[in-house]
């Protein structure tokens, strides 16, 4: 009987911990951003790339473009790259900020702040996020298709499609593996294409990142961030009421913040994950 009470409690002890997180707000940008989507913190420059969609997110108007900040939120490039569409998912590899849009997938030059090229995606209808394997792989999810894309010897294919995926959005690659957030959360083997589900209900992920103790921490686009600790899943932040998105937040693991895209509120906004 004692036995089970020390355990009993130490399950309790764990989850009130747990429960007990939150996000304290560090910084947050000015409004001059233009729904901003995407955000991906740069560890080799300490600075942070924001795609802007420029208001609506399916249409070729030619007005969207990227923005890059200091690991402070300070604006120091509003329109660092333009004539994009509507810019969402990044990656970097190589001294290459790799960019979703629409149905193509924009490779650009880093030291040059440049488009040097665009992958056209068949048949893709609304190219999500962008993930960078270390091997060279970069893959996009097309959330409206179902379908999950990759670049590989400079060729832009269909990688993976249909089921179990519904509507594939936030990617993140570990190990060999390609992570997918959807309805659930996945973990695909990239050798094998092997797939298992990792988290139920997730409630449709838009970020998918990782904190520096190995924990999920993903966002619904809707204005929720949640975090995956010791097998549960728990909400850290809910904007729903007020109708503040968080979109594809990026997790920076050398200051330790959550930066976190308002869409529609025309901000970045870092947090901090306090007990």
């Amino acid at each position: 009987m004692k036995t089970i009470l020390i355990a009993f409690l130490f399950i309790f002890i764990a989850a009130k911990t747990s429960q007990a997180q939150k996000l304290e707000k560090v910084w947050e940008t000015t409004t001059e951003l233009k729904t901003p989507e995407s955000v991906i913190y740069d560890y080799k420059r300490d600075i942070i790339y924001v795609s802007n969609v420029n208001e609506n997110p399916a249409e070729k108007d030619g007005n969207g473009f990227i923005s890059i900040l200091d690991h402070r939120g300070n604006i120091k490039n509003l329109k660092w790259v333009t004539n994009l569409n509507a810019p969402k998912g990044m990656a970097i590899y190589e001294g290459k900020l790799y960019v979703s849009d629409i149905d193509q997938l924009v490779e650009i030059d880093i030291d040059k702040g440049e488009i040097i090229k665009k992958y056209s995606a068949p048949n893709a209808m609304f190219l999500n996020d962008v993930s960078a394997c270390k091997n060279g792989m970069i893959f996009v999810s097309d959330t409206r298709t179902a379908k999950i894309h990759v670049l590989e010897n400079d060729k832009f294919k269909v990688w993976m499609e249909g089921k179990p995926f519904e509507n594939p959005n936030g990617l993140m690659t570990e190990k060999g593996k390609l992570f997918v957030g959807d309805n659930n959360i996945y973990e695909v083997d990239i050798a094998t294409k092997n797939i298992k589900m990792i988290i139920a209900d997730a409630g449709g992920v838009d970020g998918l990142e990782k904190n520096s103790d190995g924990d999920f921490v993903f966002s619904n686009w809707a204005g929720r961030i949640f975090i995956h600790k010791n097998n549960k899943t728990v909400k850290l932040l809910d904007t729903t009421a007020e109708k503040l998105n968080t979109a594809d937040l990026d997790f920076d693991l050398k200051h330790d913040l959550i930066l976190v895209p308002t869409f529609f509120g025309n901000q970045i906004v870092a947090f901090k994950i306090v007990d």
